[in-house]
């Protein structure tokens, strides 16, 4: 059995600071910030660009707003990046490190390598995929398939942490299990289990009772 998380809404509770991010980012083009958690959840962040600025923006310019936005948001979050990991998270790695591991996100890079460096983290993960390394993102399932070969473990003995429709498709459609955190959302269907954080012990009881799956 292998672990595979996503990262926003999963190690980190960061929607409200990508939502406060966009908002200054946008304020000097006077694009009005609307629905910005719907049109940014679950996205990569260069179809996220797009929404905004338009779709027949060059590639180079929509990569310079992207970074420039993921840059304030790291920016924001760091001096409070500890008390936006979700709870319970490193406890929870800590107990089941003898499982291999992975992220799988739609993020950029930078982002991943700042939440998994600033909460001290990156040890437990044994691959690591974003969206780029992927010709398509979620909701597709390849980001789950690949992350599943690095850890060299079937798709079928895979669980998947999410917390968007986008991503629990991909996980289902890679044919993972799929654990649902209400972190964004109260509920995501599909899912076999829907739990608060990682401390919600409906967590370790679902662990234990498909215990027999890793062999």
């Amino acid at each position: 059995m292998a672990l595979i998380f996503d990262l926003d809404g999963v190690i980190i509770h960061s929607t409200p600071m990508h939502t406060k991010a966009w908002e200054i980012y946008l304020e000097p083009y006077g694009i009005p910030p609307a629905d910005i958690q719907a049109r940014m959840h679950g996205l990569r962040n260069d179809e996220i660009v797009r929404t905004f600025f338009g779709e027949g923006m060059p590639h180079e310019e929509v990569h310079a707003h992207g970074a420039a936005k993921e840059a304030l948001f790291r920016q924001l979050m760091a001096p409070q990046l500890d008390r936006h990991i979700v709870a319970g998270l490193s406890p929870f790695l800590d107990r089941y490190g003898h499982l291999p591991a992975g992220l799988a996100s739609n993020a950029e890079r930078p982002n991943i390598d700042f939440v998994l460096e600033g909460a001290g983290i990156r040890r437990y993960f044994q691959a690591v995929v974003d969206g780029h390394q992927v010709s398509r993102p979620k909701p597709f399932p390849d980001i789950y398939r690949k992350a599943a070969e690095l850890l060299d473990v079937r798709p079928e003995n895979c669980i998947v942490f999410e917390d968007s429709p986008a991503g629990v498709r991909a996980a289902l459609d890679a044919g993972t299990r799929v654990v649902g955190l209400s972190t964004t959302m109260e509920q995501l269907d599909g899912v076999e289990l829907m739990v608060a954080d990682f401390e919600d012990p409906r967590l370790e009881k679902w662990l234990h009772r498909i215990q027999p799956m890793n062999h």
